[in-house]
């Protein structure tokens, strides 16, 4: 005989005895984990683990009001009062941002001969926080286009959408009139 021959017989028959052994567990215990088994995808520890799931809200962006549509309404409709010649000074302090408080900016900014004639068309109102907004408007001097294209913000003040003082100040500024001090505000 050869070196190894009976090694092979040896490990054969060990073989065989091994496949027979593993093909019994596999008939007695198989449909006992089958049992054990979910179609829910778990089971051997290789498979991966089910994704779990978010639950989503329905709620606005943090990035807008509650109402993105009444806020817009709004805005625009207290830009338009602002800024019409024709409505009063308490009227349009009402609008305005801290407007108790900016009385002598108000007073500068209507004082301006121009600001008697002046009105704003509002484009697009851009919500940037729940309340705060860029709004895009176009100033009118005597019905002609002033300043088209102009950026300014408006701002929720106890539940009412206002014109900023920033924007009021950049107004005031862009006057010219040195003559109109500002005062205390910008």
């Amino acid at each position: 005989m050869v070196l190894g021959s009976d090694l092979r017989r040896r490990n054969t028959r060990r073989g065989r005895g091994t496949v027979v052994t593993a093909a019994a567990l596999v008939l007695v215990l198989g449909p006992a984990l089958a049992a054990c088994s979910d179609d829910s995808g778990g089971g051997s520890g290789s498979e991966p683990l089910p994704s779990p799931s978010v639950e989503r809200t329905t709620s606005a962006p943090a990035t807008a009001p509650a109402d993105p549509a009444a806020a817009t309404t709004q805005v625009k409709a207290n830009w338009k009062k602002f800024f019409d010649p024709a409505t009063s000074t308490t009227d349009k302090q009402a609008v305005l941002e801290n407007g108790d408080k900016m009385g002598p900016v108000l007073k500068a900014f209507s004082g301006d001969k121009r600001g008697g004639q002046v009105q704003a068309d509002v484009q697009t109102v851009e919500f940037t926080a729940p309340d705060k907004a860029t709004v895009t408007y176009s100033l009118t001097l005597n019905g002609a286009t002033a300043l088209p294209k102009a950026s300014g913000t408006a701002v929720e003040q106890a539940g009412t959408w206002k014109v900023s003082v920033n924007t009021l100040c950049a107004l005031v500024a862009l006057s010219g009139d040195a003559s109109q001090s500002p005062g205390a505000g910008c």
